[in-house]
């Protein structure tokens, strides 16, 4: 079923339930993923898609259609993890390197986790490149995801974010660059 299709059914109170349970199937599992990758631990992550989907229900009566559905949802989604991740920093007076270390931490007790998509295993090379992303600024890795492991246009990002698509161009080869630079340096180390 097509987004306006989706949206049209939750505009006739009659079939509201069943098109907002059809657009969390049809949603739901990229957006987990999407935000997984941010807070790292499955846990938070089940609470962020769910207080997502409780925005996407309060708010879906009022979509304008100014943007594609997905990208509207990717965007509270997208807001969620921020404020999360900043709450966090406040709610423990952390540091950045304390919730990146926390982070870490939760990466290496998850490490024998799989997923479906991007396979996230113990894996020496997945490991390293996952902590490399954890040293990057949140929205930084925001970027990174979206690009790298989600695949998206920066126009779609762009959307999702609101940021234009030549600062999304260059956060995401600093972010490559970044990464680069932590993957040689660990090479060295090891």
């Amino acid at each position: 079923m097509t987004d306006e299709e989706l949206l049209a059914k939750f505009k006739d109170p009659s079939s509201r339930n069943y098109a907002f349970n059809l657009l969390i199937r049809k949603y739901q599992q990229k957006i987990y993923w999407h935000v997984r990758k941010m807070v790292i631990d499955h846990d938070d992550a089940d609470d962020l898609v769910q207080e997502t989907f409780i925005k996407v229900w309060n708010s879906l009566e009022q979509f304008r259609g100014d943007s594609q559905l997905y990208t509207w949802i990717y965007r509270i989604a997208t807001n969620e993890c921020l404020n999360f991740l900043n709450k966090k920093r406040r709610r423990f007076f952390l540091p950045i390197g304390d919730v990146e270390g926390e982070l870490m931490e939760k990466l290496e007790s998850n490490a024998d986790y799989v997923t479906s998509g991007n396979e996230l295993s113990g894996e020496e090379v997945q490991l390293k490149l996952q902590k490399a992303l954890l040293k990057l600024p949140d929205k930084q890795r925001l970027v990174f995801n979206m690009k790298y492991f989600d695949d998206m246009k920066y126009e779609e990002i762009s959307e999702i974010t609101g940021t234009s698509v030549g600062a999304l161009k260059a956060s995401y080869h600093l972010a490559v660059k970044k990464i680069e630079d932590y993957l040689t340096k660990t090479d060295t180390t090891d």
